[in-house]
């Protein structure tokens, strides 16, 4: 079962330049976090786009969308800013894709040492061998359907709506 890993960017990717004091993006560490988790899976990454979810745009989303749509596998990871991420999540929702698609993401880069980007990697990994097709958001070991999912600014925590 081979599964598809699209890397949109998002704090999962970012890197501290330690000089000028901002965050930027270099390179997915991807590759790097499935080695040191002893991934055995059949994977393959492609990176779309490396940009913060609040810049990303309708015509990210699209691509997004459409590399979805395109790509032979039926297992899909997408690492994604946690800001918009049900943004996108909805996006893929609404699309009626008949494949298992799970987003997840970091609210600490990878870089930093003390990020949750590899615990939720390996949980949408997880998630996504074992969920039947639709649209999932996987953060803190906790997965939710693209329809009833938000992000608790002020806990900074994804829980179900509440209403």
């Amino acid at each position: 079962m081979a599964i598809r890993i699209f890397v949109t960017g998002g704090t999962f990717d970012k890197e501290y330049d330690e000089l000028e004091g901002r965050l930027f993006f270099k390179d997915t560490h991807l590759s790097e976090m499935l080695a040191l988790g002893r991934c055995k899976l059949d994977t393959a990454i492609r990176t779309l786009m490396m940009v913060d979810s609040l810049e990303m745009t309708d015509a990210d989303r699209a691509l997004i969308t459409e590399q979805v749509k395109h790509t032979r596998e039926k297992r899909i990871v997408i690492t994604h800013g946690t800001d918009t991420m049900e943004v996108t999540a909805q996006v893929l929702g609404k699309s009626n894709v008949d494949k298992t698609i799970v987003l997840t993401g970091a609210m600490v880069p990878y870089k930093f040492g003390s990020s949750d980007g590899l615990f939720n990697l390996g949980s949408a990994l997880a998630f996504v061998q074992m969920l039947p097709p639709g649209v999932y958001i996987a953060m803190n070991g906790r997965v939710f359907p693209w329809n009833n999912v938000r992000k608790n600014k002020k806990t900074g925590v994804f829980e179900e709506h509440s209403g």
